[in-house]
């Protein structure tokens, strides 16, 4: 059986810990308040006074902390980290949402010493953590994450290999930024909403249950985006450039100030004047690609095979 050890039993990370013991992992466990570990010592976890004690007696470790430092300090403490007391060949997930840079250094640093160190970032919530109902994106060795898999499947069902080290954590920022960015324009156009006399509960209502109510938050990218084709239209840029400036005419007209739905006008506007108006609505997001220096466009039968592994 694999010895697992874990680092950090706050808000998620006593969930996973907890859902590691239900599936019979050999579990040790350290905090810095060893309070918290009470339940999980009482559940048959073994508790480690540092960092270094947990590594000494686990094949791998798992840590869920605040953020890079905590991990850094944690990680590469030369007397009481997981760096003095790993063994060899021994692995390292960190499941903290953390940065990339941060993480590509405790794994250059560690792998000097022959360890390996993946970045694991879970989304789902205290809920997801609770019940494991959440995703873990890693970055790293694509062997070791394949390892310790069924590790992972005990706190998650959406285990996935994203890429090399620091994928993971991109993934993670990529997804919270725009989330929080998609519901602060929720927040914009529903507040004109209620101001302009629909009832809050209404409105919801009404839109939970349109296109963009009814479809994944990012299924919409594997439609023209992911694949670069913008022809024939699902619904033309000029359509859609007229609806958002509608929009933000009603904003004006109660008195309320759109940020977001006026910078996406401005999108829009410069994607008419390149002429893309009888292309698809999405063809305007090329122009950030064009700033970036990027190009995306990814084989359709690959996007649609992702779509077809959710039904399995």
């Amino acid at each position: 059986m694999t010895k697992v050890g874990f680092i950090g039993l706050g808000t998620m990370g006593a969930s996973f810990a907890t859902n590691l013991i239900k599936a019979g992992f050999d579990l040790t466990v350290h905090d810095i308040n060893r309070g918290s570990a009470e339940s999980h010592l009482a559940a048959g976890a073994t508790w480690a006074d540092s960092p270094k004690a947990l590594a000494e007696v686990s094949d791998v470790v798992l840590t869920s902390l605040p953020g890079p430092a905590e991990i850094e300090a944690v990680a590469l403490d030369e007397t009481n980290g997981l760096i003095a007391g790993m063994a060899a060949g021994a692995a390292f997930f960190d499941l903290s949402t953390t940065s990339p840079t941060s993480i590509r250094h405790v794994h250059a640093v560690m792998a000097e010493k022959g360890l390996h160190v993946l970045d694991a970032p879970v989304s789902g919530g205290p809920a997801g953590a609770a019940s494991g109902k959440l995703a873990i994106w890693v970055g790293g060795d694509e062997a070791v994450f394949d390892k310790y898999r069924d590790v992972l499947n005990a706190m998650g069902d959406q285990a996935r290999y994203i890429g090399p080290i620091g994928a993971g954590s991109i993934a993670k920022l990529v997804h919270n930024a725009t989330g929080y960015a998609i519901q602060c324009a929720v927040g914009e156009m529903f507040a004109v909403g209620v101001k302009a006399g629909v009832e809050p509960l209404a409105l919801w209502e009404a839109i939970r249950q349109g296109a963009r109510g009814r479809q994944r938050t990012y299924d919409s990218l594997s439609e023209q985006y992911l694949i670069n084709r913008y022809e024939p239209p699902a619904f033309k840029l000029k359509l859609a450039h007229k609806d958002v400036s509608l929009a933000a005419e009603l904003g004006r007209d109660v008195g309320v100030p759109l940020r977001l739905i006026n910078a996406t006008l401005a999108e829009m506007t410069e994607g008419m004047g390149r002429g893309w108006q009888d292309l698809d609505s999405r063809a305007f997001l090329r122009l950030q690609q064009e700033r970036a220096g990027i190009e995306i466009e990814v084989e359709r039968q690959a996007v649609q095979a992702v779509f077809a592994n959710d039904n399995k």
